[in-house]
Formats: structure tokens, C-alpha cells, sequence
């Protein structure tokens, strides 16, 4: 059984290195003007950029460190790495029967299995997002 003392003891909380030491994924834009734009979403408001993609990684891990620095001198949050070991790829999908007989007879046509041009079409609409965005 544990004593009092034992349960109000606070987790050691890991040091600014380990912080430092992730490996965070960062997400890269060209910049409409000129040059490119870096963010890290896992650390909110952790965007930089830059003229060349040499300078613009180099601005962003120095964004990176100081964002990291700061939080862990106030005692914020820092969170870990997102990664995408949480998604499988695979996805279970009802529609209509008749959308779905539209779209095999689409990929029929086309020579391609169902799921890969469902994919196809996913992923026109995902670049149409992500340009608009």
C-alpha cells in the first residue's frame, strides 16, 4: 500500500535535452512570393521561412528550440511528436449502391481496381484543399 507522501510525489518531468532531442515532422510550402514556409503543427505557432529550403530548415529549428525553451521555463505543455503509426490506411466506407455501381464502372473503364480510383479521386481533392489553403 502506498503512504500519502508516495502518491502526492509528482512525476519527474524529463529534461529541456530530451525536449530538444525530438524529431518532430515539419510540414514545408513554397511561398507564393518567393522562398518557402516551414511549420512544425505539433507546436502551435511554430512557423518560420525563408529564402532557400537550406535557410528555411535552419530558421525553423531554431524556432523550434526557442518555442521548446520557452514552454519548458514556464512549465507549459510540450507535446510529443505526432506520427502515423495511428493510421492504418485503410478505411471502411458505405454509400449508396448506386454511386457505388457509378464509380466501378468508372474504374472499369479506366482499367483500375475501385480502390484505386477511389483513391485517385481522393487525392485530387485533397490538392485542391490543401491550394486553396
Amino acid at each position: 500500500m502506498k503512504t500519502l507522501n508516495q502518491k502526492n510525489q509528482q512525476i519527474e518531468k524529463p529534461s529541456l535535452e530530451y525536449y530538444l532531442n525530438l524529431q518532430y515532422p515539419v510540414t514545408l510550402y513554397p511561398d507564393p512570393d518567393e522562398g518557402y514556409v516551414a511549420q512544425i503543427k505539433d507546436l502551435p505557432g511554430c512557423l518560420t521561412q525563408g529564402e532557400t529550403l537550406e535557410e528555411t530548415m535552419a530558421n525553423l529549428n531554431e524556432a523550434r528550440e526557442l518555442w521548446i525553451e520557452t514552454a519548458y521555463e514556464a512549465n507549459d505543455n510540450i507535446p510529443l511528436p505526432s506520427s502515423n503509426d495511428s493510421y492504418s490506411g485503410k478505411l471502411l466506407l458505405r454509400m449508396p449502391k448506386s454511386l457505388h455501381r457509378h464509380l466501378a464502372e468508372i474504374s472499369e473503364r479506366e482499367g483500375v481496381s475501385l480502390n484505386q480510383y477511389i483513391v485517385s479521386l481522393l487525392s485530387a481533392g485533397a490538392s485542391l484543399t490543401a491550394k486553396q489553403s
